[in-house]
């Protein structure tokens, strides 16, 4: 044998180990799809039949529907389309739609909002309870609506569902509270007690049905699709406000429009993305902002218990705008398919619970609240539209709050 044949056999049996180890440690690199998806953390249940202080409300339902016997003897707590953090760690402050679903029949029922503690069942324990607090009571004691409002003559002039319809609920720097609001739709702007500071601030050219302010005209956007979501950035200078549903005279009825508006300036900017549904059917329901760019969203059906199919959580980014001029979106979360491998969601709270355990489903008609609570976790609320029926087939549905772990959410691309 050779010299150089002894060389190259020698290098060739040393470099055979190094390169089967480096084969080795690309194998054992991490890829997209070895991260674990979205897991379900927790879940905390209210009892549909939980009141609150205050008159009797309900009076347009009288009758009995899944379950529950109306007028009630006071105010329910009920229906959240918002939620955010409290005044404590795990205390938060969740709001109410409009009551039940329409003007005329919510007309007795008190615009508010709920400080409520969770006591998320999770894979470690917990009673999966809700502890309903204290509540702030929206008014308009100044007459700055501009219409005459049900409670018109009262001292007080709260504010009911016959008034305003609230979706959307942000607290800025000095605690003021700023609503997304669908009669209009208006965003309106309230001191941290409740009272109402300012008119209604409008976005020119759009009005719904419900608007007081038609003046025989005709309205532009649909019944009930007004600014369902609105994030405020971290930075508390602007929100961000979302159509739920198209304008009546857009050609292209996948379109949803996001407005930013200036807290500081108390007006709207000039900064106004496009969103594009996966059905012209579909809704944005609520938004929360990862950071002063990048915001979760959620998109959905209107299905119910089985019958409902699409909700999803999609990251956007507002510096991303694609050749179509649509914000682009990422899938975060399929709300119909939430790994549960703890069973948390088990036992059924009613005998006929449907779309639990692995995986979880949310069968609500309406999942219209979410927050960010930390770069990997969300916390989502129901509106059960009461008297309406999801989990169960032949009940009224509960007010369900969930924990969704959803790693290296700040990363989705």
């Amino acid at each position: 044998m050779t010299r150089l044949k002894q060389i190259l056999i020698s290098t060739m049996a040393r470099a055979r180990p190094l390169v089967l180890g480096a084969a080795i440690s690309l194998l054992a690199l991490p890829t997209a799809a070895d991260m674990p998806g979205p897991t379900l953390e927790g879940r905390a249940v209210l009892p549909v039949f939980t009141l609150a202080p205050g008159p009797p409300s309900g009076a347009a339902l009288a009758g009995t529907t899944n379950g529950i016997t109306f007028p009630l003897p006071s105010q329910p707590v009920e229906g959240f389309s918002a939620v955010l953090e409290g005044r404590e760690p795990g205390e938060y402050l969740a709001m109410p739609d409009n009551g039940y679903g329409g003007k005329g029949n919510s007309k007795d029922f008190l615009i508010r909002a709920y400080h409520i503690k969770p006591d998320f069942k999770t894979a470690e324990g917990g009673s999966g309870t809700i502890e309903v607090r204290d509540f702030i009571q929206f008014s308009d004691p100044d007459h700055l609506l501009g219409f005459p409002i049900v409670r018109e003559d009262t001292a007080e002039r709260w504010l009911t569902g016959g008034d305003i319809d609230p979706e959307s609920l942000q607290r800025d720097h000095n605690g003021d509270y700023w609503m997304g609001e669908e009669f209009g739709p208006w965003i309106l702007h309230f001191d941290a007690s409740g009272r109402l500071l300012h008119p209604p601030f409008e976005i020119p050219g759009v009005r719904s049905p419900n608007n007081p302010f038609l003046d025989g005209q005709p309205n532009t956007h649909p019944n009930s699709r007004g600014f369902e979501a609105m994030a405020i950035s971290p930075n508390g200078k602007y929100l961000y406000a979302a159509l739920e549903g198209p304008v009546l005279t857009d050609s292209n009825k996948f379109r949803r429009y996001i407005y930013q508006f200036s807290i500081d300036a108390r007006a709207l900017t000039d900064s106004v993305w496009e969103y594009k549904t996966e059905n012209t059917s579909y809704m944005i329901a609520d938004m929360s902002a990862l950071d002063d760019n990048r915001m979760v969203l959620i998109e959905r059906d209107g299905g119910l218990g089985l019958n409902a199919k699409f909700r999803n959580v999609y990251l956007i980014d507002l510096r991303k705008v694609g050749s179509d001029g649509f914000v682009e979106k990422n899938l975060a979360v399929d709300l119909t398919r939430i790994t549960d491998p703890d069973l948390i969601s088990l036992p059924p709270i009613h005998e006929g619970d449907i779309g639990l355990g692995n995986p979880f489903s949310v069968v609500c008609e309406s999942i219209e609240a979410i927050h960010v609570l930390d770069g990997q976790q969300l916390l989502l609320g129901c509106d059960n539209n009461l008297p309406n029926k999801g989990r169960n087939p032949g009940l009224a549905d509960d007010n369900e709050f969930i924990l969704v772990r959803v790693p290296g959410l700040k990363s989705i691309k």
